[in-house]
């Protein structure tokens, strides 16, 4: 049986995972609606969106400094809000000695 994701929001780390973090800029670049989580997702859907979120990003050299200011907003708004929620699930951003 192939594996699916679990969601960007019942993703381990608080969804804080190379997974939850193309989900998030999906999110940023208008490619998904902020409701969808990816849910249910298999490894091509999820590779075809990575391969979607890897061409917006490559138009500002993948640097977040250089989006747009209303792409910026978007992403620092998007992305806090992830951190905190997934601080709030007990996400520690340290790397332990096994990262």
């Amino acid at each position: 049986m192939e594996q699916r994701y679990a969601g960007v929001f019942q993703d381990h780390q608080g969804g804080m995972t190379h997974l939850g973090r193309i989900i998030r800029d999906a999110w940023v670049f208008g490619l998904l609606p902020e409701t969808q989580d990816g849910a249910g997702w298999t490894a091509g859907q999820m590779q075809a969106l990575y391969e979607q979120v890897y061409a917006e990003w490559e138009k500002y050299g993948h640097l977040p400094s250089r989006l747009p200011d209303a792409l910026r907003e978007r992403y620092v708004h998007i992305h806090n809000q992830a951190i905190e929620r997934a601080r709030a699930q007990g996400w520690n951003p340290e790397l332990g000695e096994d990262d």
